[in-house]
């Protein structure tokens, strides 16, 4: 099935995913529809902070470059029963991270919006970051923190670096996680983190940012990395982002994407494995939110409904304390 049929076949049926096609199995229409939690919501405001990666030059810039608020964001999932929201830090630069982490949580504080948890900026390398994640031990909205780490400012190794690690280790004495957003070569760098900070949980995202322009030798390196950091209990898979990795905006198909995303169901299992929209940052690959969301939900219409509610719901309620 390509996108066009994929499109076609999911506007007949609504927001509920019942789509035909050789991915997915025939379900009755009425059929409840899931409810999602959205374990990766980027929110900016572009008037108010600083994104340290972002240049309105780029093709990227175009799409990006305007402000994604919370209105933005409930016309984007209007219909697809997003129930909760947990927001991911937007890679703000350093001077305004706490800036960033009041602002979250005083959107969490309101509860007017799905949004209620946060992963906050932090960088565990700095001298400062004890004192400033430990503000966040036990905190109800701030369940962890990341550092992007496949910019082209952060070397290979960086991850395995002492004062790195020790913060890392640090976050698991706070009860905080920490999300792993890197480059798919240096996924054997980040097996050897996470088996130094046993006590820490981790989150990989976007399957491990898997890259749909890659070459075939590079997509067998990745699934062999992908099997090997997933044989490690303290670390769950985010589905979520590499669509951003497409050629272009909707050029993909149902078959691209499938292979990494049932590879990745299956190395982590049933309950390791969360849905996130990465929206808006999923808008370079697809033109609305509902396109990816309807994609996985086709992709994994095979297995059991049971199986479905964790990946969409119960996982993130449970890892987070939703």
């Amino acid at each position: 099935m390509n996108r066009r049929e994929f499109l076609a076949a999911s506007a007949a049926v609504g927001f509920s995913a019942n789509v035909s096609g050789p991915l997915a199995k025939s379900q009755p229409k009425d059929k409840p529809m899931l409810p999602i939690v959205d374990t990766h919501q980027h929110l900016w405001n572009l008037d108010k902070f600083k994104l340290a990666w972002f240049d309105p030059k780029t093709p990227e810039g175009k799409i990006l470059g305007h402000n994604f608020t919370p209105k933005e964001y409930a016309e984007a999932t209007k219909g697809l029963n997003v129930v909760k929201a947990v927001y991911m830090e937007v890679d703000v630069i350093p001077e305004q991270q706490q800036k960033e982490a009041d602002y979250i949580i005083e959107l969490c504080k309101e509860a007017k919006t799905p949004t209620c948890a946060a992963v906050v900026s932090g960088r565990p390398n700095s001298e400062e970051f004890a004192k400033y994640a430990k503000q966040f031990k036990g905190h109800k909205f701030v369940k962890g923190i990341r550092q992007v780490l496949h910019v082209k400012a952060t070397p290979a190794g960086y991850c395995l670096e002492e004062n790195f690690v020790k913060g890392i280790q640090l976050l698991g004495e706070l009860g905080l996680s920490f999300d792993l957003c890197v480059r798919p070569a240096e996924l054997p760098d980040f097996i050897k983190l996470v088996d130094k900070c046993s006590d820490t949980r981790f989150i990989l995202d976007h399957c491990g940012n898997a890259d749909l322009k890659h070459t075939q030798a590079q997509r067998d390196q990745w699934k062999k990395d992908m099997t090997e950091i997933a044989k490690r209990k303290n670390i769950v898979g985010k589905v979520s982002g590499f669509i951003a990795s497409a050629p272009g905006r909707g050029k993909w198909t149902l078959d691209d994407i499938a292979p990494v995303i049932n590879h990745t169901l299956d190395v982590f299992g049933p309950d390791r494995v969360m849905f996130a929209g990465d929206w808006p940052v999923c808008l370079l690959g697809v033109e609305k939110f509902a396109d990816w969301a309807n994609a996985l939900k086709t992709v994994v219409a095979n297995r059991s409904e049971e199986q479905q509610k964790k990946l969409f719901h119960d996982n993130a309620v449970k890892f987070y304390g939703l």
